[in-house]
């Protein structure tokens, strides 16, 4: 079956895209307003887009009545936020802070979680997440009525120290970290099962030998 996006209404189009583009890592942004006042909520429709510089790409959609959350605005306000990534201990605190909270709402006071200062950005990172991206507004580019993608240059990142192997080699205890990601609806993934594909050559797997003489 082929689905014509022209013609879709979007609620029809958003079910589609998120049953199958999945799993989606999780974006649980940290931001702070002109007044100091902090908000948290996930984003799943993110991700990191590149190497040098350090960049990732957040998609924000705005309610067409109630308008942008907190966080979302004050990304926009002030240009600066941190993207929290979420392990499997705290899939229950990060569900509470997507709840529909009036505006100036702390969440993170609301799911127990402490806040830790950032080394780069104003906003703070969540204490007890693993990994925190700290970053600045490179870009928006306004993609519809209620749609807003943002590009953010990492500024620095912060790993706990129990998922460090190596930090001058930049070697991870990838798998220690048990992140999950989004699915669809409230349907969620954990990476319980892996497996390895070691990326082939050319030389080795595929160009014919040279002929001799």
């Amino acid at each position: 079956m082929d689905f014509d996006l022209t013609a879709l209404e979007t609620e029809v189009t958003y079910k589609i895209l998120t049953a199958c583009v999945q799993p989606r890592p999780i974006a649980w942004i940290t931001t702070q307003d002109a007044e100091g006042r902090i908000n948290a909520a996930p984003y799943s429709f993110f991700n990191v887009m590149g190497s040098a510089p350090p960049t990732v790409a957040i998609g924000l959609l705005a309610d067409p009545l109630r308008g942008l959350k907190d966080s979302a605005r004050n990304i926009l306000e002030t240009g600066e936020f941190v993207v929290n990534l979420v392990p499997y201990s705290l899939a229950e605190a990060m569900n509470i802070t997507a709840v529909d909270a009036p505006s100036g709402t702390d969440e993170l006071a609301l799911a127990g979680l402490d806040p830790a200062p950032s080394r780069a950005v104003r906003p703070p990172r969540i204490e007890q997440s693993p990994v925190a991206l700290e970053c600045v507004v490179a870009d928006t580019l306004t993609t519809g009525p209620n749609q807003t993608l943002v590009v953010g240059r990492v500024q620095s990142i912060h790993v706990a120290d129990l998922f460090v192997k190596d930090g001058d080699r930049g070697y991870i205890h990838a798998e220690a970290l048990d992140l999950i990601g989004r699915l669809h609806a409230s349907s969620y993934a954990r990476c319980t099962e892996r497996f390895n594909l070691e990326r082939p050559t050319w030389a080795a797997s595929f160009a014919k030998p040279t002929e001799e003489g």
